[in-house]
């Protein structure tokens, strides 16, 4: 497939970070396994205790919304409206007071997102009609000059986390730029909203609608 890079302006070029055109048929296929519908957010503890790859959290601003929903197959639609999809629907999550934002930006949510876990890394498909903002350990820059988001694209794709490059992560000395505690392991994605140093938002936690992957690796 050619790499086409979809870099926001704030942010180096990188050819190793390529943000690839998001073709449908490939969703299809890497959906072709998933069987997680959204009862399974409500697992016993038996369930829970058997092997998953990776759990991810649903924010709203500084507000998590609904419980950890862990992650069994290779891969996991989340969307608020997607006709007949399987996976995460942030729709059906429990309702708490939203602010005006928050009700924007959950309508542009659609299709939302396909995570994949692949050979190489995990992934993150856009099939939203609005561009996603992803930051993770593995797509800073070094050393820590300033908080690293990307902007990826409607139909586009990402490595959110390389598998490769997390043996080689060093914690950063200046957590400045950084809210919460670090963690090597934890994928940060924004629908619609991108923060940091580009962006009116400093802080992912003033974003209105947003994901913390939290993977299994090496912990």
């Amino acid at each position: 497939m050619e790499k086409r890079l979809n870099f926001s302006s704030c942010h180096f070029a990188d050819s190793s970070l390529p943000v690839l055109p998001y073709i449908e048929t490939e969703a299809m296929r890497s959906l072709g396994g998933m069987s997680l519908d959204y009862s399974d957010a409500s697992m016993s503890p038996s369930s829970l205790a058997q092997n998953h790859w990776c759990n991810v959290a649903y924010w709203e601003l500084r507000t998590r919304v609904g419980r950890l929903y862990p992650v069994h197959d290779s891969s996991l639609s989340i969307f608020y409206d997607l006709p007949q999809g399987t996976g995460l629907c942030l729709g059906l999550l429990p309702l708490s007071p939203r602010s005006t934002s928050v009700q924007r930006t959950r309508g542009k949510i659609g299709h939302g997102i396909l995570l994949s876990k692949e050979p190489d890394g995990v992934w993150a498909y856009n099939r939203s009609q609005h561009p996603i903002f992803v930051n993770s350990p593995t797509l800073e820059h070094y050393p820590y000059l300033s908080l690293t988001v990307r902007r990826v694209m409607p139909g586009y794709s990402i490595k959110v986390f390389d598998y490769e490059k997390s043996c080689q992560i060093q914690p950063p000395s200046d957590l400045v730029h950084m809210e919460g505690p670090y963690d090597p392991n934890s994928v940060r994605i924004s629908f619609a909203k991108g923060w940091g140093p580009c962006y009116s938002r400093q802080f992912i936690t003033s974003c209105p609608c947003w994901l913390e992957i939290l993977l299994n690796n090496h912990r």
